[in-house]
């Protein structure tokens, strides 16, 4: 499986949308919502929303043709609690996510994200701290966020973010640093095939707590003391 990459910091994708109202997205909008930033062809969150169907689904992707093949498979399935759209997270998805009634947002799920290896390019990664500001601002307490991924280099960075928030811990049987069964009942396309080939997924499961999300700065002035310690 070859990773089709897209430079979120092209001025193209740094253009903001207007994502739709809940009641434009599902037939039944005050059900509990899962949300996948990165959602791919989609056909996870489609296997999963056929299975548990208490909940709404929203895929986020940046790559569109992705999104119009998975929404054109919705369709044709008729399932109202599933939804695609196209965005950038990291540009449009933390006004729409301030928008979400109190406690709607259940559970949030990143699998797998394009690795962006280089230095330079860190800043295109899918979770930044602002990113995560948002979503840690649309959790409520006990509420999930689900990370893994096949790359050591790119979950570790993750984890040291959301640690660094203060707003998350692990439950407590969880087993450090990584989870060894994934706590989603579905798994992606991605990782059927890491581990059929033999290979080690990362995982992290993460609940919200109550501590308040700290401001941005402060947030990013502690990512830099712990990436250059005295």
């Amino acid at each position: 499986m070859v990773r089709q990459h897209v430079n979120p910091l092209s001025r193209f994708h740094q253009q903001p949308r207007a994502l739709p109202l809940l009641a434009e997205l599902f037939a039944e909008p005050e059900r509990p919502l899962h949300l996948d930033i990165g959602a791919a062809r989609g056909r996870f969150l489609l296997e999963l929303a056929q299975l548990e169907p208490q909940r709404n689904y929203l895929g986020v992707e940046i790559r569109r043709p992705l999104v119009e093949a998975a929404e054109t498979e919705r369709r044709s399935l008729g399932l109202g609690h599933l939804h695609y759209l196209f965005c950038n997270a990291n540009v449009s998805l933390q006004n729409w996510l301030a928008l979400l009634p109190p406690g709607l947002l259940e559970r949030v799920s990143i699998q797998f994200p394009d690795p962006w290896f280089k230095t330079r390019h860190h800043k295109r990664r899918v979770l930044q701290p602002s990113l995560l500001l948002a979503l840690a601002a649309a959790l409520a307490p006990e509420r999930q966020l689900f990370l893994q991924s096949d790359v050591p280099a790119v979950i570790a960075p993750m984890v040291s973010l959301v640690e660094a928030s203060g707003c998350f811990v692990r439950p407590p049987a969880d087993t450090r640093p990584w989870r060894q069964d994934n706590p989603l009942p579905v798994p992606t396309e991605r990782e059927r095939l890491v581990l059929s080939q033999g290979l080690p997924v990362y995982r992290v499961l993460f609940l919200r707590n109550e501590q308040q999300p700290p401001p941005l700065t402060t947030l990013e002035q502690s990512l830099v003391a712990t990436d250059n310690p005295a």
